[in-house]
């Protein structure tokens, strides 16, 4: 448990019940999560980071470079460059028949392609992974942002309720306040 959220006897009484009001559990059954939602909201303190810089800096250069092979294995220039070699290789070796370094069934651009998709599916494939991981690193941090925006709106109603409580109480003893007053001079009293 936080530390200031053990200080006093009091006060620990008092986030129980908010984190019952709030998150409909007691302070003890909150997940680590919560309690750490929970501690930033009673200190005032805000939730929201930037995920993608802290989960950029842990990666490696090797993953960095994954990265990278898998962004232009999948972009509109990787695909217009292969068309443009496959293109020439199946031209050039059409034309020079007999010099032909690769003749017709072309076997050796065959082993190309396919070594080119042994390596390229696997670093693509990790890639796809990171951003998955990214991707529940950012559901998480939206998670703790939305549960803490939800419980400070929730305290901004009660705020709000109990301010219109006040002011309406204090409204219906100005009328009655009023109402005695036309009272008494309907009556032809001296207020």
């Amino acid at each position: 448990m936080p530390k200031n959220l053990k200080s006093e006897p009091d006060q620990k009484y008092h986030f129980s019940e908010q984190a019952i009001h709030y998150l409909g559990k007691p302070l003890e059954s909150l997940t680590e999560k919560e309690m750490r939602i929970f501690k930033r909201l009673v200190d005032r303190q805000t939730i929201a980071r930037n995920v993608n810089v802290a989960f950029d800096d842990k990666l490696t250069i090797g993953q960095r470079l994954a990265d990278k092979v898998a962004k232009f294995g999948g972009s509109w220039t990787f695909i217009f460059i292969f068309a443009v070699l496959l293109a020439s290789w199946v031209g050039f070796n059409s034309l020079a028949a007999i010099r032909a370094f690769d003749p017709y069934p072309y076997i050796f651009l065959n082993l190309i392609l396919s070594m080119l998709a042994a390596v390229q599916a696997p670093v693509i494939m990790m890639s796809q992974n990171r951003q998955a991981a990214k991707d529940r690193m950012d559901a998480g941090h939206d998670y703790e942002i939305n549960l803490k925006a939800e419980i400070e709106i929730l305290a901004l109603h009660d705020k709000l309720d109990k301010v219109i409580s006040t002011e309406l109480s204090a409204l219906i003893e100005k009328q009655q306040q009023q109402i005695d007053l036309l009272s008494k001079l309907v009556l032809g009293q001296k207020p």
